[in-house]
């Protein structure tokens, strides 16, 4: 039988780091509050009734400009080195692909984020990863951020799981076709029920309500010192199958939890096999 592929798809802040990740050192470098900025993005958001991922990437460009303060791809991959994961996210990669080998099947795991390519591929954990969805800027003739490039927010998310599910991993002049074009189930490279998304927040509802409604499973995570209220209310409300605290250790409820759906997941492609 072939081996079998898991595809694990990870929103990034407040799902594997501690904050949103313009907080650990992007804002600072600033001599701004987090707070501050924020309000900035907001205030601009309602406005000029803005996409709020394209009004906190002008923001970040237009403050960088303004503080005197250069910022390049270089720069945010330093950045990259300053994130704060929660616990047992430094080892969860490895540790969940020795389990999907021990029971058959090949885990790959994928970043699908509104946050910002550059400084995730500068985190210690982006090797894990065998694509990063991310927002993206443009670089000037100096190397430093000039325009937004690519901006995900909440529903553009959801082309990437189609991406991954027919194997349209490059994003390219080409790939729309291969993306947008009729694919048998039997041919697509992981199959929607072989998926677990995992998320924090309002903002991953329509990935975790679209793979659940695949035959997926979605999770939803929450940081054990803010509560599970969030996380719960969306368990409620039938967007995610499941809730666990944003602990990634050893024996922790969310990789008892992913260990569960990785084996069930074998089991089912093993039996359609016969």
């Amino acid at each position: 039988m072939k081996q079998p592929i898991v595809a694990i798809m990870y929103d990034f802040d407040k799902t594997l780091c501690t904050k949103d990740m313009q907080e650990y050192a992007f804002i600072p470098a600033l001599g701004m509050s987090s707070s501050a900025f924020w309000s900035e993005v907001n205030a601009m958001t309602d406005a000029e009734e803005m996409d709020n991922i394209l009004a906190y990437m002008y923001k970040m460009v237009e403050k960088a400009k303004e503080k005197k303060v250069p910022i390049t791809r270089d720069t945010f991959q330093e950045m990259g080195s300053k994130v704060e994961y929660f616990d047992g996210v430094k080892t969860w990669f490895e540790r969940i692909n020795a389990y999907g080998e021990k029971v058959g099947v090949r885990v790959e795991h994928y970043i699908v984020s509104s946050g910002i390519k550059e400084i995730i591929e500068g985190t210690e954990i982006a090797r894990f990863f065998k694509k990063i969805y991310a927002c993206e800027f443009m670089y000037d003739y100096n190397g430093s951020i000039q325009w937004p490039k690519f901006a995900v927010n909440y529903t553009a998310k959801t082309q990437f799981l189609f991406r991954i599910n027919k194997g349209v991993l490059t994003i390219d002049s080409k790939s729309a076709d291969k993306l947008n074009r009729f694919t048998p189930e039997n041919e697509r490279r992981v199959p929607f029920r072989n998926m677990i998304y995992i998320g924090d927040g309002l903002t991953d509802v329509p990935c975790m309500k679209l793979v659940k409604s695949y035959g997926g499973q979605s999770i939803a995570v929450f940081d054990q010192e803010k509560g599970k209220d969030a996380a719960e209310a969306l368990k409620a409300a039938n967007r995610v199958n499941f809730v666990a605290a944003a602990d990634y250790g050893t024996g922790s409820d969310i990789e008892i939890i992913v260990q569960a759906i990785i084996k069930k997941i074998q089991a089912v492609e093993e039996m359609q096999s016969y």
